[in-house]
């Protein structure tokens, strides 16, 4: 039994800034990578950053620059730091994770609900 739920999504105005929160949370043994995925409508599912359980991180080339992943291992939470907002970054963004839980062997990816995140004046 594991969950991960999104948060701090909203409109924003080109320019703005917006904070990601990702929750894990349920009977988790442990968590190796956890990532971010945008999917926009009409759109492939996107990744948007990744960062490791040592903290390295990799971002889509559009991301570079504007959006900083990190994450609080002490509170199984995943954060995306998005500053100077573009149109084209609209889309539901995902939280997911590679996660062992207490209740299977080996590591199993789990995914958010997703939150929205329009940009737009």
């Amino acid at each position: 039994q594991v969950q991960l739920v999104e948060s701090g999504g909203g409109l924003v105005q080109p320019g703005g800034s917006l904070r990601l929160s990702c929750a894990a949370s349920g009977r988790i043994f442990s968590i190796n990578t956890m990532d971010w995925y945008r999917q926009a409508p009409g759109k492939e599912r996107e990744l948007v950053a990744r960062i490791t359980r040592e903290g390295s991180a990799q971002y889509v080339d559009s991301a570079k620059g504007r959006f900083t992943i990190s994450r609080d291992n002490a509170k199984n939470t995943l954060y995306l730091q998005m500053n100077s907002l573009k149109p084209e970054d609209t889309a539901v963004y995902y939280c997911s994770a590679n996660i062992k839980s207490r209740a299977f062997t080996y590591y199993a990816n789990y995914w958010g609900q997703g939150t929205q995140v329009t940009v737009s004046s």
